[in-house]
């Protein structure tokens, strides 16, 4: 008798006596196993408008794919590598990217590594709409008004996972920032928000967890978001970022968790791509 089968037949045997079934866990192709059959949940799905994300600037540019393909490659490599390393600690797969202040391009950045990290063959992608003040995430997708992660912050009965939109690209899912609520700073520091994120990464060990974070001298949800994850890039953007506010923000992080410095609109020079990211120090980093 397959697995399958033998739960199945668990689950007729338990109706039959009147009892609850319990902990009997039902094992499906390709799915995850879960602690019981009352968790499993059929994700909603949403269409990604590819076209409508390029003309918003969340996307690079027709005829730049390739170049940034390579970018985005050499940005979510190491962190994917440190995420499955073996004995890595589970907040490993908990990966928050942020900036010092508005317009650094952050959005762009995580969700232009969430769709490469999604290319991976092992592995799935949850992108998670941690920009609670401003949504970007939510609103560029077309969720804006869709459940997510404030309101499984308001309502501790609430399971994150029941409200995970699967995505029309292979292996990506979106969190929506969720509805809009008073007091989201509190909400982020809560007890809760520990346990949403262990939830989120305990369901499935290949999962990634990427959450776009407002940026960290504006927003007291940023710096409540900090403790939550294993890894931690920060964005900036040439010309734009003063140096003192990415010294100030590097000042915030814990430097065993900051793993680089992302630049965005970096010169392109003959010999080189040009700068875009930087995984030794960045203590002192120049833009």
């Amino acid at each position: 008798m397959s697995v399958i089968e033998n739960s199945l037949e668990k689950l007729r045997r338990a109706a039959a006596s009147g009892k609850e079934p319990g902990s009997a866990a039902v094992v499906l192709p390709g799915a995850v196993r879960t602690e019981s059959v009352a968790e499993l949940h059929v994700h909603k799905r949403t269409s990604l408008d590819f076209a409508r994300l390029r003309a918003a600037g969340y996307l690079p540019e027709q005829g730049q794919e390739r170049r940034f393909a390579e970018y985005c490659h050499r940005i979510k490599r190491p962190l994917i590598e440190r995420a499955l390393a073996p004995g890595a600690a589970q907040d490993a797969r908990l990966i928050l990217l942020t900036s010092a202040l508005p317009g650094d391009g952050k959005t762009f950045i995580a969700l232009s590594v969430a769709l490469s990290m999604a290319r991976e063959r092992d592995i799935s992608v949850l992108l998670v709409d941690g920009d609670l003040p401003k949504a970007q995430v939510t609103r560029v997708a077309g969720l804006h008004g869709e459940p997510g992660l404030l309101d499984a912050l308001k309502d501790d009965h609430l399971d994150v996972e029941s409200l995970v939109l699967d995505t029309d690209v292979a292996n990506l899912e979106i969190l929506p920032a969720g509805r809009p609520s008073e007091g989201t700073a509190e909400l982020v520091a809560s007890a809760r928000m520990r346990d949403i994120a262990a939830r989120l990464i305990g369901r499935n060990a290949h999962r990634l967890v990427l959450f776009d974070s407002p940026p960290l001298l504006v927003s007291g949800e940023a710096r409540a978001l900090l403790p939550i994850p294993g890894q931690i890039v920060l964005v900036a953007r040439t010309a734009h970022t003063p140096q003192a506010a990415i010294t100030e923000a590097i000042g915030l992080i814990d430097k065993k968790k900051l793993q680089g410095l992302v630049v965005n609109d970096a010169p392109v020079s003959r010999s080189d791509h040009g700068y875009y990211y930087d995984y030794g120090s960045t203590e002192g980093a120049k833009i």
